[in-house]
This record gives structure tokens, sequence and C-alpha cells, in this order.
């Protein structure tokens, strides 16, 4: 689940452009393993689209919008449902306003969440950390993007590992 990397937001974080790196990096994985990848935009018209090259590499996937904070909104929770997944990884802006309040809804609907520290941000890095300790301790497994890759691939001697591990390099 991609939240709000958006166009407008991404200047305005000291690490936007590592979450953009990052996230791409699971975008890549997700598609290359058949994991859908759902993204969402908070007020589109306000904040922008979602920032290149991500908007590019999430052509096909499950797109939606959003003026709430949190992610799981009607729409969302119905694709997730039709998706039967009960696993879901996060990636997005900001840690301790939408991702928080998305991976607090999604634990409370009985969703396993996996938070890539290394693919949010804040602006703040007191807000950051905040929010991170606040997922943590409502159940969220906090992670990043290179455990996320091991733990997907379970071993190293296959085609798919080869191809697939320069992406986290």
């Amino acid at each position: 689940m991609v939240i709000d990397i958006q166009e407008r937001l991404v200047p305005a974080m000291a690490l936007g452009e590592q979450v953009i790196r990052k996230t791409g990096t699971l975008i890549a994985i997700a598609q290359r393993l058949g994991i859908p990848v759902i993204a969402i935009e908070m007020y589109p018209k306000g904040l922008g689209k979602t920032a290149s090259p991500l908007d590019e590499r999430l052509q096909g996937t499950y797109r939606f919008e959003k003026v709430t904070f949190s992610a799981l909104t009607k729409e969302v929770g119905e694709c997730l449902k039709d998706l039967g997944r009960r696993k879901v990884i996060v990636a997005g802006m900001e840690t301790h306003v939408c991702v928080f309040q998305s991976v607090r809804d999604l634990l409370q609907k009985g969703y396993l969440v996996f938070v890539a520290q290394d693919a949010i941000c804040s602006r703040s890095s007191a807000n950051y950390a905040n929010g991170l300790d606040l997922m943590r301790e409502m159940g969220a497994t906090i992670t990043n993007v290179e455990t996320i890759f091991f733990d997907l691939m379970k071993q190293a001697a296959t085609p798919l590992f080869r191809e697939l591990s320069p992406l986290i390099k």
C-alpha cells in the first residue's frame, strides 16, 4: 500500500527522495512477484498526483483518491477484501498522520501490517519517530525494504533472486 507520496508533499520532506526510491523498489518487487499494489492519493487536486517516477510505475495497479487521513476508505477496504490478502506492506507520507491512521485502521480490521521504515517519512524526525513508536505499540511490524525483500524471496539460489537482488543494492 502506497500512501500519499505526492508531488506537493515530497519537497517538504527531508527524506522524500529516499522514500520515492525505496517505494519504487517495493513496487518493482511486488509487481514481479505478483503481489497486488494499492496506491492512494490524498486530495490530488490540492496535493498533486503521485510523484514521478512512482506514478509511471503504478500504472495498472489499484488506484484510489481520498480526503480522509486514513487510507482505509470504504473503497480501499473493499479492494483489500476482494484481493483476499491479510498482510499489508505500507510505504508513504507522513508517518505520524496518514501512515499512522491507515496502519491503525488496518490493524483494527485484523490485517497484519508491515511498515517499511525506510519507505516512510515525516517533515520532522520527532514526528517520524513518534509515528513509528505508535505503530509498533499498536502491533505493526516495523521493518525495512531489504528485510521485506529477503522475507519474500525465502532463498538465494534461484533465477528470480538473481534477477531482483540488484534492486536492493
